[in-house]
């Protein structure tokens, strides 16, 4: 296990204990071994130096996820540069708005990327390079069209013999040192640049390798399906599997249903990160048809054949996953409560966390033996967590979180950084939570989304969307005030609207209503049931964007 008190340590340790084994691989295509992924790095340093890039310099970058994604996320901050992660489902115009708000001296993209930017618009970027195979899509230098043009030459120069573990040399890195700026993909108005130092990326991963190192071992196989210029996917996917020596398999195209499906059976996983909307995908489409059958009803309500049966339906859905996983590590928005339910009543592996970009990301997790259901696990090491609240075991209040893992502010926005961090050095998340006796945290929303009753109650639309969400033909839904009334807006699911009329498709959803307000307190039932004809737009970690629909 390498705990080593500096994050460019731990990745100049990973590459030589490893040097020989699989490091990276486009699924269905090219592997990297950690010697390459080395030498790859170096020939970036190479680059970087004699195009005149210096420590502390930004360096963009913006495509799918793939093998060179990742070394050039790992040559920029063993650097010394600070990297900017763009996300590729962003539009030109936000990678444009970015690239100039960071200051980015260099931008590497990928192919869909490169198509869609227009490089006029970010007149202060010096080069743009392609990251298939780091060509030069634009150079404003000559220092660094020389680089690139001479850059076998210069590496042949410095390392004559060959490039062995003893010439892996990294830089220094010092705790309060900005490491990367991570935008938010955030709902409302411009994003913010997340200001994360080193300490917060080595918080993340060190926690990592110690509670989930001993269970996913070197070599063990992962599925990277989060973009890595997301913090959840970039942190826990990809830093934390290739620190701990594992072989990382990127999605590097659009990452359907079907070729996640796919890519667990051939690979293989032994963790998988992943948000709800995957879980509950699988789950909802290939196991509940199955268990809500006559005679599956039948047979899991004989206490004597209902253990078997669990026993068979979790091989199922283990397999559905590729059979060998320790565990699932949920994140990024809530997971259904009907959905975690079936997972735990049939001995799943699978865990909440919880986590903000602004701590890089993780706030709270439990492994899945001690996960208390419905919770987002406990505080983890080196991070405090309080409730703002007189009470809060029973009201919710704002989740505060203190320690390595949070960041140094927003990057050029004081304004923001005052309002997000106070003097006591307390992140204020803006979720909502109640927190138990040992320590589990529940959340119960997000304080902006809240809404208040007509008698001055606070109502919190995603504790009735995890009602409703669960209820026939519906498969996503959002709940909007209108003036003194509840409304809920609701995508019916497609694979059963074959099956029904327009017409029945309304009496189904006011059943659903009627059936829903009788679980609900009066503050929070719902006047009506709206239906949209398209899926809502979502942010890339798959949370709808809720200030459209208000």
């Amino acid at each position: 296990m390498n705990t080593s008190s500096s994050f460019n340590e731990i990745i100049r340790q990973a590459i030589i204990k490893n040097w020989n084994n699989n490091a990276l691989t486009d699924y269905q295509g090219q592997t990297l071994q950690f010697h390459d992924v080395a030498r790859k790095i170096e020939k970036l340093h190479i680059a970087f130096e004699n195009a005149g890039i210096v420590k502390g310099d930004k360096i963009a970058i913006c495509g799918r996820n793939s093998a060179h994604w990742a070394v050039t996320f790992l040559a920029t901050l063993t650097y010394g540069a600070v990297a900017v992660p763009i996300l590729h489902e962003f539009n030109a115009e936000q990678i444009h708005n970015i690239v100039n708000h960071s200051g980015a001296r260099l931008l590497l993209v990928g192919d869909y990327v490169a198509k869609e930017i227009t490089p006029s618009e970010m007149p202060m970027l010096e080069g743009i390079l392609n990251l298939p195979d780091f060509s030069l899509m634009l150079s404003r230098s000559e220092q660094l069209t020389y680089a690139r043009e001479h850059l076998n030459m210069m590496f042949g120069s410095k390392y004559p013999r060959e490039f062995t573990q003893d010439d892996v040399k990294y830089h220094n890195d010092q705790p309060d040192e900005l490491a990367l700026i991570n935008y938010t993909s955030g709902t409302t108005g411009f994003s913010k640049g997340v200001m994360l130092p080193y300490r917060a990326i080595w918080g993340n991963i060190s926690f990592c390798l110690k509670r989930l190192g001993s269970e996913v071992k070197a070599g063990s196989a992962m599925l990277d399906i989060l973009p890595m210029a997301h913090m959840y996917g970039l942190s826990i996917e990809f830093l934390f599997g290739f620190c701990n020596g594992c072989h990382l398999f990127f999605l590097n195209r659009l990452p359907s249903p079907s070729l996640i499906a796919k890519a667990f059976t051939d690979i293989q996983p032994r963790l998988i990160i992943a948000v709800p909307l995957i879980i509950e995908k699988i789950v909802r489409k290939r196991v509940f048809p199955i268990m809500q059958t006559p005679r599956m009803k039948l047979l899991m309500a004989m206490p004597v054949v209902s253990r078997k049966v669990r026993e068979k339906v979790l091989e199922q859905v283990m397999a559905a996953f590729g059979g060998e996983a320790y565990e699932i590590i949920v994140g990024g928005a809530p997971l259904s409560t009907e959905v975690e339910q079936f997972l735990l009543s049939i001995g799943f592996p699978i865990t909440v966390g919880y986590g903000t970009t602004e701590c890089a990301p993780l706030i709270s997790y439990s492994d899945w033996h001690s996960f208390a259901p419905t919770s987002c696990g406990r505080p983890i090491d080196n991070m405090e967590v309080r409730i703002q609240s007189a009470d809060p075991e029973n009201e919710a209040g704002e989740i505060l979180a203190r320690g390595t893992n949070v960041m140094l502010g927003y990057y050029k926005n004081d304004e923001a950084t005052k309002q997000a961090i106070d003097e006591d050095g307390w992140y204020h998340t803006g979720d909502l939570a109640t927190m138990d006796s040992e320590g589990n945290i529940y959340i119960r929303g997000r304080i902006k989304n809240m809404l208040l009753g007509a008698n001055g109650q606070n109502v919190y639309p995603e504790e009735i969307e995890d009602e409703l969400s669960s209820m026939p033909m519906v498969s996503e839904c959002i709940v909007v005030q209108r003036g003194e009334k509840l409304t809920a807006l609701v995508y019916p699911d497609q694979d059963e609207m074959m099956n029904v009329t327009r017409e029945e498709l309304q009496g189904i959803m006011e059943q659903n209503r009627k059936e829903l307000n009788t679980r609900l307190p009066g503050y929070c039932r719902l006047s009506g049931i709206e239906l949209r004809d398209e899926e809502f737009l979502k942010t890339p970690k798959k949370s709808i964007k809720r200030y459209l629909y208000q």
